[in-house]
C-alpha cells in the first residue's frame, strides 16, 4: 500500500471522529483541521418514535446573527410538575449527533425537551457568530482565534432568556426547576458564567470549558461566591484527560487541577457542585460525551430542587 495514502486516510479519519469544532493533534504530530462539511439531514429531519421536533429562527437585534432552534418534545404526557428541558449550545453539530438510541434512553425515565440552539447554516458551526455569543467581555482585549469579535454573551444571555426560551417553551408544561443549560469548550465558558450571573436555569453543564489564557479568570470569581446566593443551582463540570497537545482550547493541567480544587470548595460551603472526568478523551471528544450525559443527568434528577447543605 502506498505509505502516503494510507496516513492521509487515516488522518482524514482521525478529524471526523475526534476534532468536531477544534483542530486536533493527530499521532503523527500534525494538526488536522475540523471537517466543516455541511450536516445531511438530522434526527429532526427522519423522525423518531420517541420525540417529536419543531423547529424556529431567530435574529439578534443587531441583525449580525441568526438563529435556528430545535424542540424537541417527548411523546408521552408530561409528569405533574411538568417537563424538564435541557437548552444545548452549538445546536446544529448536537442535532447531527443526537440519536434515536440516546432518545429512547431518556423517554424510559423523566424525558426534558430538548432545546438546541444553533445557528441558520448547513455547517456544524457558525465560528464567527459562536465567538461572540458565548465569550465575556473581559477577554476582548485578548486575541481571538482568527481575530473573530467576541464580548457578547450578556446579549446573548438576555436573547436566550426572554425570547429563545419563550418561544421554544410556549404550549408545553415545563417544570421551570428543571431548567438546564450546557455548552462546550467557549460554551462550557458561557454556561459557567451563567451559573454566576444567572437564575433562569438551574443545573448547569459545562464541558470542558475554555479556562486557559483570557478566560481564566472565571475561575477566581467562582472561587468568591457568596454561597446562600448559589443554593437552588447545581454546577457538574466535565472534562477529558486525555493530553491537550498544542490546542488552544484545551484546558492545561494545571488549569484542571485549579477547576477541581474550586469545585471541591464550592462543595465544603454546602453548594451541589461536581466534577466528572472522562479518562484518555480528548477535549474535542468530550463534546459528544458531555451533552448526552448531560441529558442522561437531567432526564434522571430533573424534578430536584437544589439546596444548600450545611457547610463541611
Amino acid at each position: 500500500m502506498n505509505i502516503n495514502l494510507f496516513i492521509t486516510r487515516n488522518a482524514r479519519a482521525a478529524c471526523r471522529l475526534g476534532a468536531l469544532f477544534f483542530t486536533c493533534f493527530y499521532t503523527t504530530g500534525a494538526w488536522c483541521q475540523p471537517d466543516m462539511r455541511p450536516s445531511g439531514p438530522n434526527i429532526a429531519d427522519k423522525g423518531s418514535a420517541f420525540y417529536h421536533f419543531r423547529v424556529s429562527t431567530l435574529d439578534s437585534a443587531d441583525g449580525q446573527r441568526h438563529y435556528k432552534i430545535w424542540t424537541g418534545i417527548p411523546n408521552k404526557k408530561s409528569p405533574p410538575a411538568g417537563f424538564p428541558v435541557m437548552y444545548l449550545l452549538d445546536g446544529n453539530a448536537v442535532m447531527d449527533r443526537l440519536s434515536e438510541r440516546l432518545l429512547q434512553t431518556l423517554s424510559a425515565q423523566n424525558p426534558p425537551v430538548i432545546v438546541a440552539v444553533g445557528y441558520q447554516t448547513t455547517l456544524p458551526f457558525d465560528l464567527a457568530a459562536r465567538t461572540y455569543d458565548y465569550t465575556p467581555p473581559d477577554g476582548e482585549k485578548s486575541a481571538r482565534p482568527g481575530g473573530r469579535k467576541g464580548g457578547g454573551d450578556a446579549i446573548f444571555r438576555r436573547l436566550l432568556e426572554e425570547k429563545i426560551a419563550p418561544q421554544a417553551e410556549r404550549g408545553l408544561k415545563i417544570n421551570s426547576a428543571g431548567r438546564g443549560l450546557w455548552g462546550h469548550s467557549l460554551g462550557g465558558v458561557f454556561t459557567l458564567n451563567a451559573w454566576l450571573s444567572s437564575s433562569f436555569f438551574h443545573f448547569y453543564y459545562p464541558t470542558s470549558p475554555t479556562l486557559n489564557r483570557q478566560y481564566d479568570g472565571v475561575l477566581a470569581k467562582l472561587a468568591k461566591v457568596e454561597a446562600s446566593r448559589f443554593c437552588a443551582k447545581s454546577l457538574y463540570v466535565s472534562e477529558g484527560d486525555g493530553q491537550p497537545g498544542n490546542n488552544p482550547h484545551a484546558p492545561a493541567a494545571e488549569v484542571q487541577d485549579r477547576v477541581r480544587a474550586t469545585l471541591a470548595s464550592l462543595r465544603q460551603a454546602g453548594l451541589s457542585a461536581a466534577y466528572w472526568s472522562w479518562p484518555e478523551l480528548s477535549h474535542g471528544q468530550t463534546f459528544d460525551a458531555g451533552f448526552r450525559q448531560a441529558l442522561r443527568h437531567l432526564a434522571q434528577h430533573g424534578e430536584e430542587r437544589g439546596a444548600c447543605r450545611q457547610a463541611e
